[in-house]
């Protein structure tokens, strides 16, 4: 699969790559893109062998936070199934493996964890990508990774963890620091297993008693950013990890969205206060644009609809792609950008570049910003 696989080539100056489970992890944590949750119990088989969503790559199926806990053995038991009749579809031909999305399944508890992946069998553990670990902290952590890596070599398989941080003990500002500094400990141990780190936003909102309305991006909730800004702080340094955006929680499906009317500069139009498509994806346009300007890759959805604007805004333009691959390609020193509006240093903006890189081959590269439109259409709204 790729990115924007319903986008003609010629949209794009250099495309997107293809990618599965088995691609290198140091490309492949960039490639997750719009992540869309889906409760356990949701019987998503159709919708993934009819390709219903439109550049849907990863998808989560959720034990935890969707899935009430009398319902957690229906969802075990519909997840199972699902990952059963999906190797029996490409085993006879009616789906390409190349057409599943990424699948990721959001545990319970580490008891949850153990107890249901000890149902699986060989050829099950291959369709699955990654498991998500809420609530990841110290208290759990190492015991994850370590009945993780077991797993692995159980089933001889590849299996990602992908730790979500969103516990009271990393919100609360007397405790933050020494559990987000022994989480990169632990995850350091099983650097080879660490997908994604994932963030809780919604959780900590909660902690606080606060929410982010629909013309509010989550930087604006002071407490939260607080907590976005140190997990960065820990995580990204020199590009170690890939982080992902919290969930925007917003979605309005209109049958038409009258993309050829919008103007072309959103850097320049999504800030100002006026209506570019409507509240709720205008909310998650200026959220995505500053979770990539502060360093985030990728944002859990929780809706179809966002799957074009997110993947669509990890595009990377020609002048920015410029940019990354001269400082790349200098030694030292400081250089005139080759539209001689910048200057790029090729120390100081290396890890910069290097992150632009890795989104380009993932996302492909526009040729400027007005490009950007072109990309949030697809048949569904044709």
């Amino acid at each position: 699969m790729r990115h924007h696989d319903f986008q003609p080539a010629d949209k794009f100056t250099l495309c997107p790559v293809e990618f599965d489970k088995y691609t290198d992890i140091r490309t492949l944590r960039y490639c997750l893109g719009a992540t869309m949750y889906m409760p356990g119990t949701r019987n998503f088989h159709s919708e993934i062998v009819s390709r219903k969503y439109p550049g849907l790559t990863s998808l989560v199926l959720c034990f935890e936070d969707a899935c009430r806990e009398e319902d957690v053995p229906a969802a075990e038991n519909n997840v199972i199934s699902l990952l059963n009749s999906l190797n029996e579809d490409i085993a006879s031909g009616k789906l390409k493996k190349e057409s599943v999305p990424l699948l990721i399944i959001r545990v319970r508890s580490i008891e949850q964890f153990k107890s249901f992946s000890a149902r699986l069998d060989h050829d099950q553990a291959k369709m699955i990508t990654a498991f998500n670990f809420p609530k990841f902290d110290l208290s759990n952590g190492e015991e994850y990774f370590a009945h993780l890596k077991y797993l692995n070599e159980k089933l001889n398989e590849v299996i990602y963890g992908m730790p979500i941080l969103e516990s009271r003990a990393m919100a609360y500002i007397e405790t933050r620091t020494e559990e987000l500094i022994g989480v990169k400990e632990i995850l350091d141990r099983y650097k080879d297993l660490v997908l994604n780190v994932r963030v809780g936003g919604t959780d900590w909102s909660s902690v606080f008693g606060v929410r982010r309305g629909i013309n509010y991006t989550i930087y604006e909730i002071l407490p939260v950013a607080d907590c976005l800004k140190d997990v960065l702080n820990v995580f990204s340094r020199n590009n170690e990890y890939t982080v992902s955006g919290p969930v925007w929680e917003y979605f309005r499906a209109e049958k038409s969205m009258k993309f050829g009317k919008l103007p072309e500069k959103i850097n320049q139009s999504i800030f100002k206060g006026k209506t570019y498509i409507n509240d709720a994806v205008d909310g998650l346009l200026r959220e995505v644009m500053l979770d990539r300007a502060n360093g985030f890759i990728g944002k859990t959805i929780i809706h179809p609809t966002h799957i074009p604007f997110v993947n669509g805004m990890y595009s990377v333009t020609e002048e920015v792609y410029n940019d990354a691959m001269q400082i790349l390609n200098t030694g030292d020193g400081v250089v005139k950008s080759g539209n001689s509006n910048k200057m790029n240093e090729a120390r100081p903006h290396r890890n910069w570049a290097e992150k632009v890189y890795a989104r380009a081959r993932v996302f492909g590269v526009i040729k400027d910003e007005s490009c950007y439109t072109s990309l949030f259409v697809t048949e569904n709204d044709k």
